[in-house]
């Protein structure tokens, strides 16, 4: 099992940058491809990139391409997610999430989630 903590959440105006980080625990970080999540007041958990094991492989949801960056260093066993270009309607407590991979694949679905960090951009 693998434990996953975020942290780099914050209050930020809109067209502000933040930066987001989850370290991982418990067992090869470099075995698992990741994923950031969110989910607002209101509304479902929606995915919003994911990167696979290498890091060479990533996904993006069509609201954050072009402002979002998901990377991960193995040496670190961390996953980041550079937001930058904030909007209100990013505001949500974000989550990373893990999978147990084989291969360097990115994936939708995942088996270990983190507690969240709680996002606000300002208008």
């Amino acid at each position: 099992q693998v434990q996953l903590v975020e942290s780099g959440g914050g209050l930020v105006q809109a067209g502000g940058s933040l930066r987001l980080s989850c370290a991982a625990s418990g067992r090869t970080f470099s075995n698992y491809a990741m994923g950031w999540f969110r989910q607002a007041p209101g509304k479902e958990r929606e995915s919003v990139a994911g990167i696979s094991t290498s890091g060479d492989k990533t996904y993006y949801a069509d609201s954050v391409k072009g402002r979002f960056t998901i990377s991960r260093d193995n040496a670190k066993n961390t996953v980041y997610l550079q937001m930058n270009s904030l909007k209100p309607e990013d505001t949500a407590v974000y989550f990373c999430a893990a999978d147990r991979q084989y291969y360097d694949v990115v994936v939708r679905e995942y088996d270990y989630w983190g507690q969240g960090t709680q996002v606000t951009v300002s208008a």
